[in-house]
């Protein structure tokens, strides 16, 4: 059984700050969490002790397009450019991934999180098969290089795989290119079911229904119906675009989340991902659920959706997470500090995101998405606490920040997750373990160059195809 006793001069423990915290770890898992009793016979840390944060929405292979639909698209004097005419540049990348490259795309991904501070991430993953929309040898290929990916870097991974039947809310069928992320319903439970077969510690398996014009009301119940959802978590993308909006009124006859929680028991293993545009019975509705908004600031930004309501939705009670999404940026301090400034942006005063239990911008929003990113994974993850060592709790994930860096001279506990938020773009994260392994060390991962290597030659092999 694989031990070890480690010091902390500060950890960030569930009641907040702690000092001289006494860090046991067994198997992977914390075993003993004491603040107060740390002493010479321990191992020291560090001064500024975290637990890991979850990115709770990733599409892993847009990693290698950021940067390529930063062009005005043809046509678009006419018509300006939106998601829907980024859809089509990311269209056509995606039909040059196969297996390999996504296993090599994702791999170097997550050595960028895990480098950063993520220590877990949910993949909404629907790029399924061969361009042409026919299956690989094996079914689950592109699935299975997701999962060898995390395994090779050392992340966690809730893998989802995600199910996409149709193009609209009219049923219709699937375009060209759209087909390699279909699925016959039978094929696609089958797929989650061998992959909750292969679940670990560090591997968590989920389902994700595209979006509600993807996934018609039938086949909703019937994911339900399965068996393979009653303890596992379910993503959708939901309400990121107004023309999202009006086509489900003008369909369905109601708004997309009021739509979702009238006809499907939605709870706290779901994850209603951007949820931008909301009406003010949505924002109390959602957040009287009980399920996580997986909010995900820089994509969003990028591509021009709008903005989350999070002071109504925080006002009223609501769970967050934030994800890297299309991974134009992968940082969880871009991601909290631009879902700040954005509503700084929107109400123009400061500090949006405090309450009358914390007056900190930087402890509300870690704290916050440390404990809705661990709902979204399915894993009890977000917290540096104590668990049997034969339970499934409380995995051994931490960051360790740089005491050292210039940004946090002179801090005291009461201002720390406030500069660490909010003191620039130098990473500050030093060391990161996952399930009691260290895998980042001095802020390098530990097989960095040669994960490197094999995605830059991956993606200029995709450039001059």
């Amino acid at each position: 059984m694989s031990s070890a006793r480690l010091a902390a001069a500060h950890a960030w423990l569930p009641q907040g700050w702690e000092e001289a915290v006494d860090i046991g770890i067994v198997e992977g898992r914390f075993a003993r969490v004491r603040p107060g009793e740390a002493d010479g016979d321990a191992v020291p840390l560090g001064h500024w002790v975290l637990p890991g944060m979850v990115n709770l929405h990733s599409h892993a292979f847009q990693r290698a397009m950021a940067g390529l639909a930063e062009r005005r698209s043809p046509g678009a004097a006419a018509r300006e450019d939106s998601f829907w005419t980024w859809r089509e540049v990311m269209y056509a990348f995606a039909g040059r991934i196969g297996p390999d490259e996504l296993r090599a795309i994702a791999a170097q991904l997550y050595v960028e999180m895990l480098e950063a501070g993520y220590t877990q991430v949910c993949e909404f993953h629907y790029l399924h098969h061969r361009p042409d929309g026919t299956a690989y040898a094996d079914a689950a290929a592109m699935s299975l290089a997701l999962v060898e990916a995390a395994q090779e870097a050392g992340i966690g991974l809730t893998l989802l795989p995600t199910l996409y039947l149709t193009g609209g809310f009219d049923g219709r069928a699937l375009s060209e290119r759209q087909r390699r992320f279909g699925h016959r319903l039978d094929a696609y439970l089958d797929l989650v079911r061998r992959l909750q077969g292969m679940e670990t510690s560090t591997l968590r398996v989920g389902v994700a229904l595209h979006s509600l014009r993807a996934v018609p009301p039938e086949a909703l119940t019937a994911v339900m119906g399965s068996g393979l959802v009653d303890d596992a978590p379910i993503h959708i993308h939901i309400a990121e675009q107004l023309g999202e909006v009006q086509d489900c009124l003008a369909l369905r006859g109601a708004r997309p989340v009021d739509w979702l929680l009238d006809h499907a028991p939605v709870d706290a293993r779901w994850t209603l991902v951007h949820a931008t545009h909301l009406s003010e019975g949505e924002v109390r509705r959602l957040a009287d659920s009980g399920a996580v908004a997986g909010l995900c600031p820089t994509t969003e930004a990028n591509l021009g959706d709008g903005l989350f309501p999070l002071k109504a939705y925080l006002d009223a009670g609501g769970v967050f997470g934030i994800g890297s999404d299309s991974h134009i940026s992968v940082s969880p301090v871009e991601e909290l500090r631009w879902l700040e400034y954005g509503q700084r942006l929107l109400a123009r005063h400061r500090n949006i995101a405090v309450s009358e239990s914390s007056a900190s911008v930087g402890e509300t929003l870690w704290g916050d998405a440390l404990y809705g990113g661990a709902q979204a994974a399915g894993a009890v993850l977000g917290a540096i606490d104590e668990a049997e060592v034969d339970s499934a709790a409380a995995r051994a994930d931490l960051l360790v920040l740089d005491a050292a860096a210039p940004q946090l001279a002179g801090r005291d506990a009461a201002h720390l997750l406030d500069s660490f938020l909010f003191s620039g773009n130098r990473n500050l994260v030093r060391d990161v373990m996952v399930a009691g392994a260290w895998v980042v060390r001095d802020g390098r991962h530990r097989d960095a160059e040669r994960i490197a290597a094999r995605y830059r030659a991956t993606v200029e092999a995709l450039a001059r195809e």
